[in-house]
């Protein structure tokens, strides 16, 4: 079996959680390849990412409304994809450990909507992002993944990971110094990605915190979510197998009426004649003179 075989393999059996990291590296072996394209032709490759990337300005949106979701799979940079990647692996098995794969999609999905939203709103909202609004774009998994980490973190706050150098740490001062640092960061140059991160994280703990009391809030929409993945799902072939309930008891049913109707044709031979036989008689006859 070829590598690409291997590949397709994978990602047809796997769970949402393979499928997710799949498709981002995909789209990021993509993006680069056709930016080598565009550049040796001597084009401008950014104009690919502003199609796909989420657009800051309301107005450009509009025209773009696919970029709320084509933005959360999209990455230029290996350290950006890396990073998201090792994260989106590392918190979505935890979260496979205590939930299922199709709340897992749906927190991804909703957690980038929530962070693609937090990052328009400010910069059409706070007055500092004005001047910067026009050539500003969100791209990265990164309010998905902050989602599961935080919603994960709520669910099970003690559960311990083993970094390295530093030994075993809870998984919510993970999550803690994670939102500390973004908050820090909103006055940074990536200020809108911070606001997404923090999206995302909010969208995480509502999440969870509901589900804890008992409500599903995404319930509808995990079924949606679950439905268009299912295309991908690797289709088995159904056989059906016809069995009796009792093979041998009903075989030899069948066997002893049959001989029970040719006892009965030959007493009446015995007696009466092979002329007096009727049509049916005389066809269980040829039947049997047939087996032998």
């Amino acid at each position: 079996m070829g590598i690409i075989d291997e590949i397709k393999l994978s990602f047809k059996n796997g769970t949402y959680l393979t499928k997710l990291i799949y498709i981002n590296i995909a789209i990021w072996v993509i993006v680069r390849l056709v930016f080598v394209c565009y550049s040796l032709s001597g084009s401008d490759g950014s104009l690919m990412l502003g199609w796909l990337a989420l657009p800051a300005s309301f107005e450009l949106f509009i025209s773009r409304p696919w970029t709320i979701l084509t933005y959360m799979f999209l990455h230029f940079e290996l350290l950006h994809i890396l990073f998201n990647v090792l994260w989106l692996y590392w918190f979505g098995k935890i979260f496979l450990e205590y939930h299922n794969q199709q709340k897992l999609l749906s927190l991804y999905i909703l957690g980038g909507l929530s962070g693609g939203l937090a990052f328009m709103m400010a910069y059409n909202w706070l007055p500092v992002f004005h001047e910067r609004i026009i050539n500003s774009q969100l791209l990265g998994a990164s309010a998905s993944v902050i989602a599961i980490v935080i919603a994960i973190a709520v669910y099970v706050p003690n559960h311990l990971i083993h970094l390295a150098f530093i030994g075993p740490v809870k998984i919510k001062w993970i999550a803690f110094v994670s939102v500390i640092l973004y908050v820090i960061s909103l006055s940074g140059d990536n200020a809108g990605g911070n606001f997404a991160h923090l999206g995302g994280a909010v969208w995480g703990w509502i999440y969870m915190s509901q589900l804890m009391a008992g409500r599903n809030i995404t319930g509808r929409f995990d079924r949606i979510t679950d439905t268009f993945f299912s295309w991908f799902r690797r289709r088995r072939k159904l056989k059906i197998k016809y069995n009796s309930p009792n093979p041998d008891y009903e075989y030899n049913r069948k066997k002893v009426s049959q001989q029970h109707e040719i006892n009965q044709v030959l007493d009446k031979i015995g007696k009466s004649g092979y002329d007096s036989l009727t049509f049916e008689e005389r066809e269980i006859l040829f039947k049997m003179g047939r087996k032998k």
